[in-house]
């Protein structure tokens, strides 16, 4: 059964022109910026910032202390870990103001980003991929690519649903860099 409305938690900030669909869950001391789209049946975990013009799709999954700015774009279906990051930015100074150079980072349907995964901008993340915990992401990653480390390298390929993940050997992984 679906609920015919969404939630906020009475702490959370929300600015003027923002959307929310119906079903979702936006929990405590979160900050959603004018102009973002959050999708049907989405949870919003603790403390998660979503920029101006931010789009989220339907049924995504963002956990406590994310950090979405403008310039992200997120495809339905798709699993943000603990304290991502995201940047839009790629040269930042604190002295020159770069909101007009901000890149756009495309993260596309059903694809699961592990905790503390930092991505830098313009990038973007294929349907279903998989990116492992502590990942520092500095490249696309493709469909159904599983990557990690630091930098992520390619390190396989995973299902849809994520039951079957083939894992490269080293020569594989060298071979088929990103």
């Amino acid at each position: 059964m679906q609920i015919p409305f969404y939630y906020v938690h009475y702490t959370t900030i929300i600015d003027r022109d923002v959307e929310i669909g119906i079903g979702s869950e936006i929990w405590h001391f979160c900050h959603i910026s004018s102009g973002a789209k959050v999708g049907k049946n989405c949870t919003l975990g603790d403390h998660v910032y979503v920029g101006n013009n931010v789009e989220i799709g339907n049924g995504c999954k963002i956990q406590n202390n994310v950090f979405i700015p403008t310039g992200v774009i997120i495809a339905d279906n798709v699993f943000v870990g603990p304290s991502v990051t995201f940047t839009n930015i790629v040269v930042p100074r604190a002295f020159i103001s770069r909101k007009k150079e901000y890149k756009t980072t495309i993260i596309n349907e059903g694809a699961s980003i592990g905790a503390n995964t930092v991505l830098l901008s313009g990038i973007s993340v294929g349907k279903y991929a998989m990116i492992g915990a502590g990942s520092v992401v500095t490249k696309s990653v493709y469909d159904y690519q599983v990557v990690f480390g630091n930098p992520a390298k390619l390190r396989g390929r995973i299902s849809v649903d994520g039951d079957e993940i083939t894992y490269y050997t080293e020569y594989e992984e060298n071979r088929n860099a990103l």
